[in-house]
């Protein structure tokens, strides 16, 4: 036992007097009471009964304490003592040995790169680890840029870090399409769970879709066509300045940078996120848009700003589009699971729209043979996916209401390729304007459903309205230099004005989205999806539960397989029409 226990003790004196006793407690040293804290014989103990008095003792051991220092070596002994009249009321403490000078307390070492000691595994129990799995590998980028900050990680908490961050795998295409609905694949379905909690809005990083280049996309290819405005011929009367050129450029390549910064943060830090939308079926289309978005502003540098570019930087750029194009067109060609037909969306002529934009560009620099090579294989993989989208196989759904502004996308190949065909050419000749008279149609054919493209909520999907839009304006003006007159300068001015108004009221639309009502980015369902497959069961025991007859037993053991696809089928057949098959 530690020398600075307190001994308490306690002498009780009863007498045969039947008067109530009231409680008084009086405070004396070990000192005054004989054999304090000692084990005595039991006829020690007793005391004589002719008074019916007893005498007896409890001692009460106590851990010593901090707050005990100031009166260590001092036993304090609580005496309650009765003298037939009542409690005395008198009190005294002595010491029974001399106060130490000092008592000291040293503290415990705190563990390095924790302010709380022993408290900080309960702020970290406090850290939501549920996200760990997309970070780069696994997390363990951070980790490494945790101890490179002088904070080593107990063995507790990096067994406990490993076993959550294992990882995620590549997940089959077939999960994508069993996982999620709409031609977008960005909708869960019912019977579906994800990986990532969805009572809670997630990190930025991971709610930043590639996407989100769509709108560089619009604001750089306003620049190519006000520098058109400024330098066609057929538009010369409206003295438009190149100043309205140099401003709309500076601002492409402050916005280009900005989304490209965050991109790249995303990939350095959410790189399993970055993987699960290269592998989506349709998301990885949207890996050409950044690649897009430089060629708009090498085609729309102002005069002021270079009036050549050197040759090397077309052969850069078109670099990426040669390797996506090998990937994503020998899948289409495979026949297997990423096959075009299968696959098929609006968002698909992104992967040909900058065979074009690169032919333009390259054309312009006085190139020859790269610009017809991109050209040909744009062209190609063009009109095989322009008559896959258009007889709207039955592996394909109807877009939704908000996707809807996708169907512009069908509008922007042709027009850049009637461009693209010009400079290659020298002129806009017959084949320029077969090219640029479909996109003229197709333009048309969607102005005219005005209900098409109403009444539904805003996304990022409406950006597609806009580089389809403004190409149409320019390959106009290409087509009114050729052919001028009092109508192809009206059109021009018309889809130029159209194309300006429709991108400033989505840029601001998307700044208010954005910065005031905070919905631009919600959770990236698409790439949060789980690897396990529901259980096809329980439809099966619902329909015992809640009853079934005999005839609707035999309707779905009829129409059902091993597959889980087949059974859910099978469940929506109505009786009658299983009759009759």
């Amino acid at each position: 036992m530690d020398k600075r226990e307190n001994h308490v003790s306690i002498e009780l004196q009863e007498s045969a007097s039947a008067e109530p006793v009231p409680e008084l407690l009086k405070l004396i040293t070990s000192s005054e009471v004989v054999d304090f804290d000692s084990i005595m014989p039991e006829s020690e103990t007793s005391v004589s009964s002719n008074g019916h008095q007893r005498k007896f003792s409890i001692s009460i051991s106590m851990p010593s304490s901090p707050t005990g220092a100031t009166s260590a070596g001092t036993k304090n002994v609580l005496d309650v003592e009765y003298n037939g009249k009542g409690f005395n009321d008198s009190s005294s403490v002595k010491a029974s040995k001399p106060k130490p000078k000092g008592v000291q307390f040293l503290s415990q070492p705190m563990p390095k790169g924790s302010v709380f000691g022993e408290a900080a595994p309960n702020i970290k129990k406090l850290k939501d680890k549920r996200f760990n799995s997309f970070k780069t590998w696994s997390g363990k980028l951070e980790r490494q840029l945790t101890n490179l900050r002088g904070r080593q990680q107990s063995e507790s908490e990096s067994e406990e870090e490993s076993t959550q961050n294992s990882g995620r795998e590549v997940l089959p295409v077939d999960r994508y399409f069993d996982a999620l609905e709409g031609p977008e694949l960005e909708t869960l379905r019912a019977s579906e769970e994800i990986v990532l909690p969805d009572d809670k809005t997630w990190p930025f990083l991971l709610r930043y879709p590639i996407s989100s280049f769509g709108i560089c996309l619009g604001v750089s290819s306003q620049a190519v066509m006000w520098k058109t405005l400024a330098t066609a011929t057929s538009t010369k009367f409206l003295h438009i300045s190149l100043t309205v050129n140099l401003i709309l450029w500076w601002i492409s390549i402050t916005l280009v940078a900005v989304v490209s910064s965050i991109y790249l943060t995303k990939v350095v830090l959410y790189f399993e996120a970055v993987r699960s939308e290269y592998y989506h079926p349709i998301r990885i289309n949207f890996f050409f848009a950044p690649w897009i978005a430089l060629l708009f502003l090498a085609l729309g540098v102002p005069p002021s700003v270079a009036t050549t570019l050197p040759v090397a930087l077309w052969y850069v750029l078109m670099t990426p589009f040669l390797f996506l194009e090998l990937k994503i067109y020998g899948q289409w060609m495979s026949g297997g699971q990423r096959r075009l037909s299968k696959v098929a969306n609006p968002t698909n002529h992104l992967s040909v729209v900058g065979n074009f934009v690169g032919a333009l560009l390259g054309a312009s620099m006085g190139l020859k043979e790269g610009p017809i090579f991109f050209f040909a294989v744009g062209l190609a993989h063009y009109t095989v996916l322009f008559v896959t989208l258009y007889q709207r196989l039955p592996t394909n759904e109807t877009l939704p209401k908000d996707l809807h502004p996708v169907f512009f996308l069908f509008v922007a190949a042709p027009s850049v390729a009637s461009m693209a065909w010009a400079n290659i050419q020298g002129s806009f000749d017959y084949g320029s304007r077969i090219a640029y008279f479909i996109a003229l149609f197709l333009y048309f054919s969607l102005a005219v459903r005005v209900n098409f493209f109403r009444g539904f909520k805003f996304s990022l999907a409406w950006w597609a309205y806009t580089f389809p839009m403004t190409g149409a304006a320019i390959a106009t003006m290409r087509y009114s230099s050729a052919v001028t007159n009092v109508l192809t300068q009206t059109l021009s001015v018309i889809l130029s004005v159209v194309a300006t108004l429709t991108v400033t009221a989505l840029l601001v639309t998307t700044i208010v989205h954005a910065f005031v009502l905070r919905d631009l980015f919600p959770n990236d369902i698409a790439i949060a999806i789980s690897d396990r497959k529901p259980k096809p069961q329980n439809k099966w025991f619902n329909l015992l539960r809640h009853g079934s007859s005999d005839h609707d037993i035999e309707t779905f053991l009829k129409f059902t397989n091993s597959e889980s696809k087949d059974i859910e089928v099978a469940l929506k057949i109505p009786t009658a029409e299983a009759t009759r098959v």
